[in-house]
């Protein structure tokens, strides 16, 4: 994959339903090398595929962060378990080092987060935890190049 490739891919994040004609003018290249590209990074199983940003999708709990998990003994599967089965984790990580699994977490209050962070450590086999608050977030819609002043996020 080279600079051209990394641009395309860039835009498509910014905006996957722009038309080809539309990422030629973006880009600076033709039409043909566009879908050209695309049809060469599909094929590769770079793009693994497009998809749709729902309205309550992109609606964010007010309260969000992640919750490290160090995990004693075999009881992953079991406590992973119990996670999903909390509406306010919103996606569970594996993860290396010291911490064994990493829980996404999304409350409408502090109060509520609270209650959920106390639930899970009374989780029997968690042996230690770390909470981290998301005081903002930046999609890569967010980051287009003239917003970054040239410092590419990696997004």
């Amino acid at each position: 994959m080279d600079k051209t490739d990394e641009r395309l891919i860039s835009a498509l994040r910014h905006n996957g339903r722009a038309a080809i004609s539309d990422l030629s003018i973006e880009l600076g290249i033709s039409r043909a090398t566009v879908r050209s590209r695309l049809e060469k990074l599909t094929q590769t199983g770079e793009i693994l595929g497009f998809s749709v940003v729902l309205r309550g999708d992109a609606l964010e709990l007010p309260v969000r962060g992640i919750m490290l998990l160090s995990i004693e003994g075999r009881g992953t599967d079991r406590i992973i378990a119990r996670l999903r089965g909390m509406p306010e984790v919103v996606a569970i990580h594996s993860t290396n080092g010291k911490w064994d699994i990493i829980a996404e977490l999304g409350t409408d209050t502090l109060a509520t987060l609270d209650g959920v962070l106390h639930k899970i450590r009374l989780i029997d086999g968690i042996s230690a935890s770390e909470t981290n608050l998301f005081l903002s977030t930046k999609r890569s819609a967010d980051l287009r190049p003239d917003q970054t002043s040239g410092v590419s996020t990696g997004i």
